[in-house]
């Protein structure tokens, strides 16, 4: 279909226009595009439109996945208005088919099935040359800093390209963002055999609840304010689950459970200040505490009691490892330990984005896919 355009261009070029969604007003919403402009070359803008430069690939997407950020910046709250450039094409998990390859590209093909880490860095700082540039000090983020996958087309570096595994499906290949969320915070915590708490059990929470058993975690229980995302928690692998509202006494039933200790490992993944001061509370004094879930604002934390007298060792988690958290992730997809299938709960097309966010924020809806291209 259409021209051809950058070194390997097969069949599916772009013809010059592409299908977005775009925040296009310092409003609510999401405007759908149908004739956005291809995506622009980060490495050398004087290239035509949909033309990867130097060391980047052109890829066609084909699902993309839904997320907190993505509704944050849909609801415009204080976040986005602080962060988000008015303009911008939205959204950071995707999978799709790499259609083009810039010069000296030598990772990838024209034709294969890829995801991408949205963390975009130089590689040059002090973190990426000691193997931690998911946190560079100049990192980029896909869909927050630069344009991003809810789109027909969009351009990366091919450094953070990631060949997708046939055995993994689309629905779950679109989704590997959270999922690395998920894993990276299990497996810096060391859950083997060792009891868990989950505070909050959103979509990453849930997550983290089928990786950390299937990572070995003795006893998983998780506490959330939904009951029906708790019931799926329950069913993903927990042992037991509390509503810290109707459940005031829960902390006092985990150390019973666990000889009057607490357990071994809080995942805290809500951000909520109540739920990260209960979840220390639970935990026993030596014990660990990986921190994913991000508050809307400052709060008093007891750092005395909860942290310098318990001797816990505190972990804060940001994105995924790179290359390690993929690694991982392929591995557990490949070989079936994790069930993702219950947290996908709709499939939409693309136009359909307002009903998408709209399950979100009414709770029927837990991760959505959205179908972006073919």
């Amino acid at each position: 279909m259409g021209r051809s355009i950058g070194s390997g261009m097969g069949s599916l070029a772009p013809t010059g226009t592409m299908r977005a969604l775009v925040k296009a007003r310092a409003a609510e919403g999401l405007d759908f595009v149908a004739a956005r402009p291809l995506p622009q070359s980060e490495s050398a803008r004087d290239l035509p439109r949909g033309q990867p430069g130097p060391g980047e690939v052109l890829i066609r997407v084909k699902k993309a996945g839904v997320c907190g950020t993505d509704r944050h910046i849909f609801e415009w709250d204080d976040w986005a208005k602080s962060r988000i450039p008015v303009g911008i094409v939205t959204g950071h998990e995707f999978v799709g088919t790499v259609v083009a390859l810039g010069a000296g590209v030598t990772n990838c093909t024209v034709g294969q099935r890829v995801s991408a880490e949205g963390h975009i860095t130089s590689f040059n700082d002090y973190n990426s040359r000691t193997g931690n540039a998911h946190i560079a000090s100049d990192t980029r983020i896909l869909g927050v800093d630069r344009d991003g996958c809810f789109a027909e087309y969009l351009i990366l570096p091919a450094g953070n390209v990631w060949a997708m595994h046939e055995a993994i499906p689309d629905r779950f290949a679109a989704i590997m963002d959270p999922l690395g969320n998920a894993v990276h915070t299990v497996m810096s915590a060391g859950v083997s055999t060792k009891s868990v708490v989950i505070t909050g059990v959103g979509i990453i929470g849930l997550m983290a609840v089928t990786v950390a058993r299937a990572a070995g975690a003795s006893r998983i229980y998780a506490t959330d304010t939904n009951p029906k995302r708790l019931e799926l928690a329950r069913r993903l692998g927990a042992a037991d689950v509390f509503n810290p509202i109707t459940d005031k006494n829960w902390i006092e039933r985990v150390k019973k459970e666990t000889r009057g200790d607490g357990v071994d490992v809080l995942l805290e993944m809500s951000g909520s200040p109540a739920a990260t001061d209960e979840g220390f509370r639970a935990l026993r004094n030596g014990g660990t505490a990986a921190l994913l879930g991000i508050p809307s604002k400052p709060f008093a934390f007891d750092l005395t009691n909860h942290v310098v007298f318990k001797g816990a060792k505190v972990l804060g988690i940001n994105g995924r490892r790179m290359w390690e958290t993929w690694y991982q992730m392929e591995n557990l997809l490949v070989s079936g330990r994790i069930d993702l299938d219950p947290i996908v709960t709709h499939e939409l097309p693309m136009e359909r984005a307002d009903e998408a966010f709209r399950l979100m924020q009414s709770g029927e809806g837990i991760k959505i896919v959205l179908n972006v291209g073919e």
